[in-house]
């Protein structure tokens, strides 16, 4: 009797709502925003794993207490930006739209559900007003990098490096050339202190004291002018092989291969080489912890970084870059044999050629160059085979890398199981993670212009794809 009492009076209800009757039941009900989100949620794993206190440190110099509104929290600030990239909401108008119908969001920025949402020009105009808050950004990755090697997921036993892609917001209806500035290059500085070393040898070697450089040596670019967008002139025309050409930023990233761990996030223009923000990015790292093994693709395989990195007690596992001989004469570098005791080359006929000066390339290598005599060469019955026609009626000149003796300890171990599989262990995470960063954490472009903002998107993206991986491994 009971049951159809009830289903009675549902009936009778129905019958008028349907009616569109006025005087209709109402139900109250007794429920906070703490109850409406489950206590599984990631962002309650999020509240928990990550504390944001050192942001009204980092921040406090930039408010006034004393004079003018009450401003928003600096940590909702934070929070509501990490929410895009944890989410893949890639513009501040839909990271507005989602908080305000999404009970998660509200409770995790720390407002009510009768309470209004920041607006999204209010991230705009601190863009605008307080640039240096973008220094926030930069320490929340890294407070999170080290949160990820405290808790044991980075050991340091192999870091993988490699860069991608990122589209720029940059007209290409406004692109004209501009004339590539001749400044020295971004590692060439480094060169400074091996020339000198290798000036010391020479003098000892030759008895000829080589005079040190008195001025800056400028790289002589390999494309004299560049492709500038007006509407971003940041960032740079991409132009590689299987890529997309277009303006195009480079994310380089280096991570632990245990857990997938980011450690360092360095971003350059889209027409930049690979070379030139790695050795700086390596050093930041070996700060965060003890690195034993570094792996990377065949860009970056060049001798300033073997020996740097092999100065610092790591292997480096790098995929060699193949060179092309020189097509103008039959006998190359591999038909000449080197002499390690007396530091000279012996070519097919048996005539020495020593060592007489070090030169820098533009290249940004650092080379020994060794020398035939003029009169054995011109005498000589292979001649013909040897010297193209620039040097027809001079000697044949080698030059062996300075920092040949680093490269070839490590390239000598390119067909053993330890170097083949550090070379797949990058394939796997390096590619694997700009994959998952590009599908789910805003990796694909960036909407805003200028490098600094292009910095502050990759960092986020990376600081948000670490705190999933931390979460996950910690259960």
């Amino acid at each position: 009797r009971l049951v159809d009492k009830v289903a009675k009076e549902q009936k009778i209800w129905y019958n008028k709502k349907k009616r569109g009757d006025k005087k209709m039941q109402l139900k109250y009900h007794m429920i906070t925003i703490e109850d409406l989100v489950p206590k599984e949620h990631l962002l309650r794993k999020v509240e928990a794993m990550l504390d944001l206190s050192f942001v009204y440190e980092e921040t406090a110099h930039l408010y006034n207490r004393k004079y003018g509104r009450p401003a928003i929290d600096p940590v909702i600030l934070v929070k509501y930006l990490l929410l895009g990239y944890l989410y893949g909401i890639p513009s501040e108008r839909q990271i507005e739209e989602r908080c305000k119908d999404s009970n998660a969001f509200r409770w995790y920025l720390g407002i009510d559900l009768d309470e209004r949402v920041p607006d999204h020009s209010t991230i705009s105009q601190l863009r605008r007003r307080k640039p240096s808050f973008r220094k926030v950004f930069r320490r929340l990755f890294e407070r999170v990098a080290q949160q990820c090697i405290d808790m044991g997921l980075a050991s340091g036993r192999l870091a993988a490096t490699d860069s991608t892609h990122v589209k720029a917001s940059a007209s290409l209806g406004s692109m004209y050339l501009m004339e590539a500035p001749a400044e020295p290059g971004t590692y060439w500085e480094r060169l400074n202190t091996y020339e000198e070393q290798a000036g010391e040898y020479l003098t000892q070697k030759t008895g000829k004291q080589r005079k040190k450089r008195t001025k800056v040596l400028k790289r002589k670019p390999k494309h004299p002018h560049r492709r500038v967008s007006r509407t971003d002139p940041d960032a740079g025309w991409l132009n590689r092989a299987n890529k997309p050409h277009g303006m195009y930023y480079l994310s380089h990233q280096t991570l632990d291969t245990d857990h997938g761990i980011i450690l360092d996030v360095a971003v350059t223009a889209g027409d930049a080489s690979d070379k030139a923000p790695y050795l700086a990015q390596m050093e930041r790292v070996m700060q965060l912890l003890p690195i034993q093994k570094a792996t990377a693709d065949s860009a970056y395989d060049f001798g300033l970084a073997h020996q740097v990195l092999g100065e610092h007690g790591v292997s480096f596992f790098v995929r060699p870059m193949e060179s092309d001989p020189h097509p103008s004469v039959e006998f190359h570098r591999k038909h000449f044999q080197y002499d390690r005791d007396n530091d000279c080359f012996l070519c097919p006929n048996g005539k020495e050629l020593t060592l007489t000066t070090v030169s820098r390339n533009a290249g940004s290598s650092l080379c020994w160059v060794y020398s035939a005599n003029r009169a054995d060469c011109q005498n000589c019955p292979m001649k013909e085979q040897c010297l193209n026609k620039s040097l027809k009626d001079k000697a044949r000149r080698l030059t062996r890398s300075v920092f040949e003796d680093a490269a070839q300890k490590n390239l000598s171990q390119a067909d053993s199981p330890e170097y083949q599989q550090a070379l797949r262990l990058r394939q796997i995470w390096c590619e694997g993670t700009f994959a998952i960063q590009k599908w789910s954490h805003n990796l694909t472009r960036i909407l805003r212009r200028g490098l600094e903002a292009a910095e502050d998107h990759c960092l986020l993206s990376a600081t948000a794809l670490n705190l999933k991986r931390m979460i996950k491994c910690m259960g």
